[in-house]
């Protein structure tokens, strides 16, 4: 074995970004080899970045989910309430607080590839700042929730209940002012299966408290919700300790530092910029469900639609593990100067989740006739879920592209141009389309759902498009001239 192959062994076996850049660049070596070595290495990265990503998101989900699942043992008006309280007012303070600090993996990722990982502290602490400050004023929403509730046409009972809930949730707000933007700093230096430890045994925390605070002590729905938020804390907290404590960070945080408080407004519009991109992506299919209730069966639509959404939710965790991978992976080779890595990487990621999504997607048609029993007995909800099922097989197919270059967006810093086109697909195409074939054509749910369908393929097929004529090597320099107007000291690459 000659001293090339050699090294890319070496490369294969123990991995590195930058060898990953020189394999590629080599064309002393045959393409078909160049490709095989890059992606067996590649592929090595990708499922230590998304697997645990996937398990966080997953655990994320079964927390409200166990909570609302706890809520429902309680009484009727009990789970209307608690689904009411964390569909309705939590999901819009979730979406805001994840794209505000979405902004963070963007910086943090190209910053730890460059080598400045003294600012990745420093981005730490202005999301948090940041996100503190929103999350102040989102308060508002959640403390006059009733009121709201009752103008967006619930029943006074209902919403009264709900308010209950939802103030309980109140400490949960601040915890996504710090969560989120730990999560960032944590992925972006590939630190993923801490993560995952502390996500599994905050959820083993918060089964055992919610049992005993609802069932044994009596509190009810407010104790429900105040153990959430109080899970999330566990997890945050958990998390900071991880990071001073542990060493692994010992690069990237430094300690507290008054820069946290420097250039908070420019630092605010790119996190604006993120927070409405991925709020519209997050938005568009919980308007699905609030128009399906105005057809002329709505109780036989919503329940077909809950079932295939939930199924589509559970699925989309996968997504969401890929998105994060793509981020990484992105941001890091872009501030590393590595141009041929950063489109291998999208290559790659894309390819997976793609081949995974449509593996999914053929089980989900094998089994329409029966997926609903999960969830329900009744065969006319079964019929109508099966009927749904090829809509809902065509979004998941979608959802092993679209999320993932949502992710290469992030990675790259495009979230204002790709709000702009969220805009445009989603809710100037996908929602009056769907209106349209749902109303005016009869076709219910099938045609709301396909409509809405429509705006997502046609985003996708922009993101496609603009991800394949990008310019890499651009793409390295606005890397390089977005982290110089934070900060113009590169450190030497630490062997972390």
């Amino acid at each position: 074995m000659d001293a090339t192959e050699e090294r890319i062994k070496s490369y294969v076996e123990h991995g590195s970004s930058g060898e990953l850049e020189s394999i590629l660049s080599d064309t002393s070596l045959p393409l078909l080899l160049r490709i095989r070595l890059a992606t067996t290495s590649e592929w090595k990265i990708l499922f230590q970045l998304a697997a645990p990503a996937i398990f966080v998101c997953l655990i994320g989900y079964l927390m409200s989910m166990f909570t609302q699942i706890f809520s429902g043992h309680l009484g009727n008006l009990e789970l209307a309430a608690a689904s009411l309280g964390n569909n309705g007012i939590q999901i819009f303070a979730y979406g805001v607080m994840w794209g505000l600090g979405s902004a963070v993996e963007t910086l943090c990722g190209q910053a730890y590839g460059a080598g400045k990982y003294d600012m990745l502290g420093i981005y730490l602490q202005r999301s948090i700042v940041l996100l503190t400050l929103v999350g102040a004023a989102i308060t508002f929403i959640y403390i006059f929730s009733k009121p709201v509730l009752i103008f967006l046409g619930q029943s006074p009972e209902i919403a009264s209940s709900a308010a209950i809930f939802v103030y309980g949730l109140v400490p949960q707000i601040f915890a996504y002012g710090v969560y989120f933007p730990i999560q960032k700093f944590l992925q972006a230096q590939s630190v993923m299966a801490p993560m995952a430890y502390i996500s599994a045994a905050t959820l083993a925390i918060h089964l055992l408290l919610s049992w005993l605070v609802i069932y044994e002590l009596g509190l009810g729905l407010l104790g429900a919700s105040l153990i959430l938020s109080l899970t999330w804390w566990i997890s945050v907290v958990a998390q900071i300790l991880y990071i001073v404590r542990s060493g692994k960070c010992r690069h990237t945080w430094v300690g507290f530092s008054s820069e946290a408080f420097i250039g908070l407004w420019d630092f605010f519009k790119l996190s604006a910029a993120s927070a409405v991109m991925l709020c519209l992506e997050l938005w568009y299919f919980e308007i699905l469900v609030l128009v399906a209730g105005l057809l002329d069966e709505p109780e036989l639509s919503l329940d077909s639609l809950s079932i295939c959404l939930s199924v589509m939710s559970w699925l989309f965790m996968i997504s969401a593990g890929f998105n994060a991978a793509a981020s990484v992976r992105v941001s890091n080779e872009l501030g590393a100067g590595h141009p041929r890595s950063a489109a291998f990487s999208v290559l790659v990621v894309t390819c997976v989740s793609f081949v995974i999504s449509v593996f999914l997607a053929m089980i989900l048609l094998l089994m329409r006739d029966v997926i609903s029993y999960v969830f329900t007995d009744g065969e006319v909800v079964a019929a109508a879920v099966s009927d749904l099922c090829p809509l809902l097989v065509i979004s998941v197919v979608l959802n092993g592209i679209q999320p993932v270059l949502s992710g290469v967006a992030v990675g790259c810093g495009w979230q204002a141009f790709v709000a702009y086109v969220n805009v445009g697909c989603y809710y100037v195409v996908g929602i009056p389309l769907g209106a349209f074939l749902g109303f005016y054509l009869d076709f219910g749910a099938k045609g709301i759902w396909s409509g809405m369908i429509g705006g997502t393929m046609v985003q996708t097929l922009i993101l496609t498009w603009t991800t394949i004529k990008t310019d890499w090597n651009k793409e390295v320099d606005d890397a390089v001239k977005r982290l110089n107007r934070w900060e113009d000291k590169t450190e030497p690459l630490l062997n972390n």
